[in-house]
């Protein structure tokens, strides 16, 4: 949770491009970000996988309007329409992004395949995104921003409450000095991409700290070796921690999925 999708990375973009507010070239510069190359595979109308400024180009042709994002895990096929071959390699990759449009422009779905190359630290990162037909239907399990919002200060209240109590490891100063590290370490930014509400931000970077602070908590308590947390506490600290965890999934799921869901209200 602590690293952003590249399937986020990919709709934000593509999305300020389909508004017009950024060029190809800058859309595909910042999907690509830290790896080396972006291609995709399949696209209709290309024979052979292309690069990303051309594919965001493509999309656009077709008629691709807008740009989700799905964020499955085993038990939760959040953002996932079907059909079961793109569930399932969504499932494996853990994220996808899907086009919303008219006609055909609604059935693309595309999972990146990530490929590593190289000695530590002068990794090349490749990856290849390819093309599916997905199914033209609601997606699971998307919450609204307002309720993404809401379900997560409510989750992580109630977690933060019952782990204090229970003085479980990872729920208490040494999890948040890390926390406060992590948030000491990353450089200012903006989340998203022109065209976002601020809102959708807003809910964005709650879930990234929220994801932060689960994945820090886990760290600890695994590195715990003084036998002070038992094995019961440990899991009903897993069992409070998986509601949060799904939570702020679902958060960011309706964050990049916001200028989709708006550009679908003004259509009617």
């Amino acid at each position: 949770m602590l690293e952003e999708p590249r399937a986020g990375r990919f709709a934000a973009w593509g999305n300020a491009l389909l508004a017009g507010l950024v060029s190809p070239d800058d859309a595909a510069q910042r999907t690509v970000a830290s790896d080396t190359v972006h291609r995709v595979t399949g696209l209709p109308g290309e024979p052979d996988a292309v690069g990303l400024t051309l594919a965001f180009g493509r999309l656009r042709s077709l008629g691709v309007a807008g740009l989700r994002i799905a964020l499955p895990a085993p038990g939760h096929p959040l953002g996932l329409s079907g059909p079961p071959e793109f569930n399932v390699a969504a499932l494996e990759a853990g994220e996808a992004v899907l086009a919303s449009g008219r006609g055909a422009a609604a059935s693309i779905g595309l999972v990146p395949e990530v490929s590593e190359a190289g000695p530590e630290g002068d990794v090349l990162t490749e990856v290849l995104w390819r093309c599916l037909p997905v199914r033209q239907a609601p997606p699971a399990d998307v919450p609204t921003l307002a309720e993404a919002e809401r379900e997560l200060a409510e989750v992580l209240r109630e977690a933060t409450e019952a782990l204090t109590a229970l003085d479980v490891a990872g729920a208490g100063p040494v999890a948040m000095a890390r926390l406060e590290a992590y948030r000491a370490r990353s450089r200012p930014r903006a989340l998203l991409a022109p065209g976002y509400p601020a809102r959708a931000a807003r809910v964005l970077e709650l879930a990234q700290r929220v994801g932060t602070l689960v994945d820090i908590a886990s760290d600890v308590a695994s590195e715990d070796e003084s036998g002070a947390v038992s094995a019961a506490q440990l899991a009903e600290r897993d069992r409070l921690l998986r509601p949060v965890e799904r939570a702020a999934r679902r958060a960011r799921v309706a964050a990049y999925n916001a200028y989709a869901e708006e550009l679908q209200r003004q259509q009617g």
